[in-house]
This record gives C-alpha cells, structure tokens and sequence, in this order.
C-alpha cells in the first residue's frame, strides 16, 4: 500500500484530485515526492513521522492539513493521547493559541469518528 493511502485512508481519492485541480505538476510533486520518497524513508516509522507533520503544521497553521495529518496518524498507531501530548508539548514551542486551535481539530475529528 502506498504511503498516500495509509494516511489519507478513505479520503485518498478526494485528496488527490483537490490536489491535481489545484495545479497537477504541484500534487505530482506532493504526492510522488513528499509522500512516496520522503514520508517512505527508513529511520522513522509512519506514525512518528505523523506526529512530527503535526507539530509541523501547528507551527505553520494549515488547518486542512493538520487535519489530513491528525486522521493519518490516528491511521497509522497514534492513540488519542498521544495526539493530544503531542499537540500540548507544541504548546510550549509554538504557543498556545495554536496549540487550542489544533486542540479543537482533535475533538472534532474524534466527534465524527465516534
């Protein structure tokens, strides 16, 4: 299975043609490149690279990314609590108005898996 896939999960589909409609050489770029050679590499496993984009994009503040992130990470062995330490322990580096917005993220993810 692609690494796409393990962390879109069932939104793989709609990810990809967002992307492609956006610009197509970009969503090449980001789906080959970011997905399938980065995000593939050994040395660290999927969901510890999750959890590093996470903090990433809390930095950042993409919210439809840290989104895409969060259901990737719960997909790849992340538990809830580990999101939310992960999320909290960004508090201290990058503040926490972002880390409560992405807080926030979190529980309404979990609303709608539930």
């Amino acid at each position: 299975m692609s690494v796409r896939k393990k962390i879109w999960g069932e939104h793989a589909e709609k990810i990809a043609r967002r992307l492609d409609a956006i610009d197509p050489d970009l969503s090449r770029y980001i789906q080959d490149f970011a997905y399938e050679e980065v995000m593939a590499r050994p040395g660290l496993d999927l969901k510890t690279r999750e959890l590093l984009a996470i903090t990433a994009l809390i930095a950042l503040g993409n919210p439809d990314e840290l989104k895409t992130h969060l259901r990737g990470a719960l997909a790849n062995g992340a538990t809830e609590r580990e999101l939310r330490e992960t999320i909290i322990h960004s508090a201290l580096y990058l503040g926490f108005p972002r880390a409560l917005g992405a807080m926030k993220m979190l529980a309404e993810l979990l609303e709608d898996r539930d």
